[in-house]
């Protein structure tokens, strides 16, 4: 079999201790991605950047 070029992630936010998991292309975006997501603990959009 081959190996997936897709990789499980974790997008942490900048204002809270909210994670979300997501997967990503490691081949098309080998650089750490940042998004813009619905925090609930804030209940605000806020940006979520990608953790270890």
């Amino acid at each position: 079999m081959a190996s997936s070029k897709r990789e499980k992630i974790k997008l942490k936010s900048s204002k809270s201790a909210y994670i979300y998991t997501s997967e990503k292309n490691k081949s098309s975006t080998p650089e750490r991605i940042t998004l813009k997501k619905y925090d609930p603990t804030i209940r605000q959009r806020c940006e979520f950047k990608e953790a270890k």
